[in-house]
């Protein structure tokens, strides 16, 4: 199966946050938000921009500040030539794929994994930042705590035990694939760079490894695109403006003090 190391890095952080949500579906123009009244006794309110929702997948929303906790964990880098808004717009497809995934795990109704393996995926995200003081320090800035790590780690490796028990047996490499391999991509590319082209008994295993996690890649992205045509999914990252559903909070500016 896939790397759970390379998979769980690309899970996206819930916000722990009480926001107004204002949930449209594709069909529909987004309703406008509900705001709270200024209180009576402070006449001085200013509204300000909290969060918006970008996507919504199956009134489930996904917000803008869960792309940012993907970025400020450092799970997911920019590739080369890739603007700020391209890597945004990546993330959060990623994130919808995700949501997906995480739906149809909670309709199948799978059992917790074990702790030891979501401490190991913990540790390893932990392992990004310099020390312990700057990994909850930047869990504090994106609003987030080490137990809503765990939790999204572990609904992140119930989704590739998932993947392993009902996808891994579609996936079959067969040894005239690994030939095959072997002598029309392996050799030709050892070739090219000049190096030493190992017998084929010393990497049968590997190109092994290889074929299949690529064809179990192959079982998930149609895993995927059948989930979600068969879901609502709701995409707002690239409108601008009124068209977007927001999520706001009330600011109440206090009267200055008098001198």
């Amino acid at each position: 199966m896939p790397n759970s190391a390379a998979l769980a890095a690309r899970l996206t952080l819930l916000p722990a946050l009480v926001v107004l949500l204002a949930a449209a579906s594709p069909a529909t123009a987004p309703p406008k938000p509900a705001v709270a009244a200024p209180h009576p006794a402070m006449p001085a309110t200013q509204l300000a921009l909290k969060d918006r929702i970008v996507a919504v997948v199956d009134e489930d929303p996904i917000l803008n500040s869960d792309i940012d906790r993907v970025l400020g964990l450092g799970l997911a880098q920019a590739k080369p030539g890739e603007g700020e808004t391209d890597l945004r717009r990546r993330v959060l497809g990623t994130l919808i794929d995700q949501r997906l995934r995480f739906h149809e795990i909670d309709r199948f109704g799978f059992q917790q994994v074990p702790v030891d393996q979501i401490e190991q995926n913990v540790a390893e995200i932990r392992s990004r930042f310099k020390d312990e003081a700057a990994f909850n320090q930047r869990l504090k800035e994106l609003g987030m705590t080490l137990a809503s790590l765990k939790q999204l780690v572990g609904r992140q490796l119930m989704v590739l035990t998932y993947v392993d028990e009902r996808l891994g047996p579609r996936v079959f490499v067969s040894l005239e694939d690994i030939n095959a391999y072997y002598r029309d991509v392996l050799v030709p590319e050892m070739k090219k760079q000049r190096q030493p082209v190992p017998p084929i008994e010393e990497v049968r295993e590997k190109i092994r490894g290889l074929l299949k996690d690529q064809r179990l890649n192959q079982e998930i992205d149609r895993w995927t695109e059948e989930l979600r045509n068969k879901a609502d999914v709701a995409n707002y990252f690239d409108q601008r403006g009124n068209a977007l559903p927001p999520i706001v909070k009330t600011i109440v500016k206090k009267p200055p003090k008098p001198s």
